[in-house]
């Protein structure tokens, strides 16, 4: 039930950011720096694509083996290409993403609760780094620890059932990058705000499930912090019948 409930909040925020001229914009330019910073990150590191492979295996010359070579060179690119849309995110996150969020979420509490409640008001610089403080933990380590397992899954036989692992960890993380927002921008201590995303896995489960579709995923992401947020304040701040 709380997968579908994620669901629900998920979709229901994509459409409150669609038909808000406001939501509409930031989401837009969110999914429109995600394209470019991977289509050039992708770019760049195909465009060296022969010289990472030379350092890894040298094109053999028996005819033999040339065709695992060519295997090889496949795989290389594809993994490539999927690292570089992992670091696309994160650098659009630490650099530009992180206010954006913010930005969206004031907005959808301004338009749910009619204010934006928070202990106090913090200058721009002061604000941006506040937030960069929280994406650290928030974002960067499950990332990391993500593409940590994406790689034992590869050398070790445990591979379908890490991959598995590994993507129900980032949708779960991904989510609560989103409906982290509120509590951190309320300043609640990292711990507390930790126990209720382990509280509620199965809904952060759910409403990241929909980061998994190919090519749509960035379009939910775009919009998440919307959903995210109708979550957090009809469920803690008494709004949830």
């Amino acid at each position: 039930m709380n997968i579908l409930k994620g669901i629900k909040y998920n979709l229901q925020g994509l459409w409150l950011g669609v038909k808000t001229p406001k939501l509409l914009l930031l989401g837009f330019i969110r999914f429109a720096v995600v394209i470019f910073i991977t289509i050039i990150s992708s770019g760049l590191i195909l465009a060296y694509h022969q010289e990472i492979l030379s350092l890894i295996w040298a094109r053999p010359e028996s005819p033999w083996i040339i065709w695992l070579w060519h295997v090889l060179s496949w795989l290389l690119s594809l993994i490539l290409v999927g690292l570089a849309a992992v670091l696309s995110y994160l650098v659009s996150q630490i650099l530009f993403s992180v206010l954006i969020m913010d930005y969206m979420s004031r907005i959808t509490e301004l338009m749910v609760t009619g204010q934006v409640n928070e202990p106090e008001q913090l200058s721009l610089m002061r604000l941006f780094s506040h937030l960069i403080k929280q994406e650290i933990p928030r974002t960067i380590i499950p990332v990391l620890l993500s593409l940590l397992l994406m790689i034992l899954g590869f050398l070790t036989p445990l591979g379908p059932i890490l991959a598995i692992l590994t993507s129900c960890m980032a949708v779960i993380f991904l989510t609560w990058d989103n409906t982290d927002l509120v509590p951190a921008r309320r300043l609640v201590p990292f711990n507390e705000r930790f126990k209720l995303m382990s509280k509620t896995i199965l809904f952060h489960l759910g409403f990241g499930v929909l980061f998994l579709i190919p090519g749509l995923n960035i379009l939910f992401l775009s919009f998440a912090p919307v959903g995210a947020t109708l979550y957090y304040i009809e469920k803690y701040d008494g709004k949830e019948n």
